[in-house]
């Protein structure tokens, strides 16, 4: 049960984020910008960002849509798997591999990125702007992370749920639905 009042068929973060439009908005516009904006990461790659991160601060609804919508964007289930299970043995490139152990660190804290962490990017191909928006992408799930359950916001059971939203990640994106949220009323299960 939430801490606060939200819409029960909004669960995770889509509910703090009706529940507060007004602080919401530019949330949702960062998150746009820097998960579906011009990039030379894929999208598909800065959502094994915040899959990594959600799962490492154990955030069940973050990692679980996420990681959704990393499946979808990749067009297969493996990779985000074998990330979440082993980022060295994952089926990425040496520089997601040296970007996601970056991510994984600033989850932890960012005084743990280390000059070493760094040159390792550097040296696997990655470029100034990747490392920035990696440390940012870990950040702002930090955020959301601790936002969704700092809150106790509801995660539903239902793989389908999850399914369902990240079909909207990926076809609309993380600004918000011009026609609101009442369609979902009738898709919540826990």
């Amino acid at each position: 049960m939430p801490y606060i009042k939200l819409e029960s068929h909004l669960p995770g973060i889509t509910g703090l984020l009706e529940y507060r439009k007004d602080s919401a908005q530019p949330i949702r516009e960062l998150t746009q910008f820097l998960l579906r904006g011009p990039s030379s990461l894929s999208e598909g790659e800065r959502e094994l960002i915040a899959s990594i991160v959600s799962s490492g601060n154990e955030c069940r609804f973050c990692t679980t849509a996420h990681t959704a919508a990393a499946n979808m964007l990749l067009g297969e289930n493996e990779t985000s798997a074998r990330v979440l299970s082993d980022i060295a043995t994952a089926p990425v490139s040496d520089k997601m591999k040296a970007l996601l152990v970056i991510a994984d660190k600033v989850r932890e804290s960012g005084k743990l990125v280390t000059d070493e962490l760094i040159d390792a990017a550097k040296t696997a191909g990655a470029s100034d702007i990747e490392i920035h928006d990696t440390v940012l992408i870990a950040a702002l799930f930090c955020l959301y992370n601790r936002y969704v359950d700092g809150l106790n916001t509801f995660a539903p059971n239902d793989p389908q749920y999850y399914e369902n939203l990240a079909g909207r990640i990926v076809h609309h994106g993380y600004t918000r639905l011009p026609e609101g949220y009442d369609h979902l009323k009738k898709t919540i299960s826990s």
